[in-house]
């Protein structure tokens, strides 16, 4: 139906991703990040022991904290989330802002440059870290407190809430076999099936990866080595299954196997069903990928060429069919 195309539209303007998280990880992301500031509070209020808990250097790195607690608990295996990213990211910036404080007497103007030149030591030091600009920033504006301190400020408080919330999110993750962090842990007791390389007709290598992300120009957060882990356990996935139908049964969804923009799914009806006599011919109609709302028909043949496997839709994603009848 032509809302449910505009609804998808819509939705991938909006850049609406399908979460296919379960309700135990949102909750233990969630109480991950309970943990996470609470720590935070305890560890700085010790810190701060001689000065009074209030204050406001102490209720802005808490918030800054808070960026950072969504990553270490929500997606703690993400490039973002990482140990150098989090400490790297948070130290660097406050020193910056805290530069940028003292050199320049103009407050606007110096927290804009404060979040720029973080940004881009962040990129060249490779410890892209989102909450950084925050801190940064907070360096700028804070107030006498943070004036105050001047480049102690990158001890108290940053350091030590960094070092609350990294030690916190390895306890915390570290309960959970497949959350542990650093994300290396994961990788490193993850087990996979090896696939004997002469059974398939190409192979994806860990440089042909490399080159792709620096033809894209574009930070991503997620590294060549866990995009290539990805991908094979995908490949291990489609190896056991067979390449096309042997039967088209009209009425099911079909995706040609491709990936990124050259890949579709369609739905099959009989052409007899489209006031089209011959019935050995197939009509078709996108519902997803490229060519979206697309319709029209195929010889039985050319369908089946064009169709690797029958699919479904379960919790907004298109899942190989486990319909025994479709396969056959």
């Amino acid at each position: 139906m032509r809302w449910r195309e505009g609804l998808t539209e819509c939705r991938q303007m909006l850049g609406i991703e399908n979460n296919t998280t379960s309700h135990t990880e949102k909750i233990i992301s969630g109480l991950g990040g309970l943990t996470g500031i609470l720590a935070v509070y305890w560890i700085t209020y010790t810190a701060f022991a001689n000065a009074e808990a209030g204050t406001t250097a102490f209720v802005l790195m808490v918030t800054s904290m808070g960026a950072s607690a969504v990553l270490l608990f929500a997606v703690p295996h993400g490039a973002l989330s990482q140990p150098w990213a989090v400490f790297g990211g948070h130290i660097i910036s406050a020193f910056i802002g805290v530069s940028c404080h003292l050199l320049i007497d103009n407050t606007p103007l110096a927290g804009a440059i404060a979040v720029g030149a973080a940004i881009a030591a962040m990129h060249y030091l490779r410890c892209i870290h989102p909450p950084g600009g925050a801190t940064a920033l907070a360096a700028v504006i804070g107030g006498s407190d943070v004036y105050a301190a001047g480049y102690h400020f990158l001890v108290m408080p940053v350091l030590v809430n960094v070092l609350a919330i990294l030690a916190t999110a390895i306890l915390f993750n570290s309960l959970f076999p497949h959350r542990r962090y650093p994300a290396h842990l994961t990788r490193r007791q993850r087990k996979t099936v090896p696939v004997e390389p002469q059974t398939r007709q190409f192979d994806l290598t860990q440089e042909d990866f490399a080159a792709a992300m620096t033809k894209l120009d574009s930070y991503m957060d997620i590294n060549s080595e866990a995009l290539v882990e990805l991908l094979e356990l995908a490949k291990q996935q489609a190896e056991q299954r067979s390449t096309h139908p042997g039967q088209i049964v009209t009425g099911h969804y079909y995706s040609n196997g491709k990936l990124g923009s050259l890949w579709a799914v369609r739905r099959a009806s009989a052409a007899s069903e489209h006031g089209m006599s011959n019935s050995s011919n197939i009509h078709w109609k996108t519902v997803a990928g490229t060519g979206l709302g697309e319709e029209g028909v195929y010889s039985l043949e050319i369908f089946q060429a064009w169709a690797r496997y029958p699919v479904v839709l379960q919790n907004g994603h298109w899942v190989r069919s486990d319909d025994q009848d479709a396969d056959t």
